[in-house]
């Protein structure tokens, strides 16, 4: 589970709780009809601009960013080499009883000890890199979309407030809480842009960035493997994945054993 994302909603509404607490009545700040515009009207819009399948289908891609957290590519790259170093002592086909640590890895190790070639192997895994993009691109648009509709919601919930404000304006006194109500709405749409929508949306661009990464790792060891390349050579093309201070920190590590071999 992604803490960050977990503590960044719940402070964020924390906070803004907190202060609305400390400032007064909280109850003032809860009105149904400005709740009703703001959310009807985002999932409104929302089901406009994309197909129903695409909406419901951002519901399980948003949960990528609470709950799975990727592995660190430092990681996959020790993993690779030491399953380069197991294809090089045994060969490809001892790779079929190879633990992966995602699908991914395993079907591109399946490919290696079914003895796929190279050209297929690099065919059929960029092409699922390429899919798996465009579905979180999808996710991100329906998130980013909800962002942007929100805060024009919460206007429009504000000029349907103020009309009926001004519809009847008898009684002075009703004026102050009939123009608080009217910028509830305004409130919520922004909240829901800037503290879910457009944050959810950056983290699902931000996975989708990771993933790919991890899944380019993998592609490129396991084409390396098929062509027979050592797993020292294979380890030094793959730093270039990483950020300087994390590549000083692997070099400064031994090289990574294949899975059962006792350490000397």
């Amino acid at each position: 589970m992604d803490l960050a994302t977990i503590l960044g909603l719940v402070g964020g509404a924390g906070i803004v709780i907190a202060s609305i607490i400390i400032g007064g009545s909280a109850s003032i700040f809860f009105n149904v009809p400005s709740i009703l515009i703001v959310v009807g009207g985002t999932l409104a819009a929302t089901f406009i601009k994309f197909p129903m399948k695409d909406v419901l289908n951002s519901i399980s891609v948003a949960l990528k960013a609470f709950i799975i957290k990727l592995e660190p590519p430092d990681q996959v790259i020790e993993k690779m080499v030491s399953l380069a170093q197991i294809a090089k002592k045994e060969g490809l086909i001892a790779l079929e009883k190879a633990e992966a640590t995602n699908p991914f890895m395993a079907k591109a190790m399946r490919f290696l000890a079914d003895g796929y070639d190279e050209r297929l192997i690099q065919e059929v895994l960029s092409k699922d890199i390429r899919l798996t993009i465009q579905r979180h691109s999808i996710g991100q648009s329906v998130f980013k979309s909800m962002g942007t509709s929100a805060p024009a919601f919460g206007m429009i919930g504000t000029l349907v407030g103020l009309v009926q404000m001004l519809s009847n304006m008898s009684d002075p006194k009703n004026i102050g809480p009939a123009m608080a109500v009217a910028l509830l709405t305004t409130l919520y749409g922004a909240l829901l842009a800037n503290l879910v929508f457009n944050p959810i949306s950056d983290k699902l661009a931000l996975r989708s960035q990771e993933e790919a990464l991890v899944k380019e790792i993998i592609l490129e060891s396991a084409i390396s493997m098929s062509q027979g390349t050592s797993a020292r050579v294979l380890e030094e093309a793959l730093k270039i994945y990483l950020a300087p201070k994390t590549r000083a920190k692997i070099e400064g590590q031994p090289q990574a054993q294949p899975a059962g071999a006792k350490a000397k």
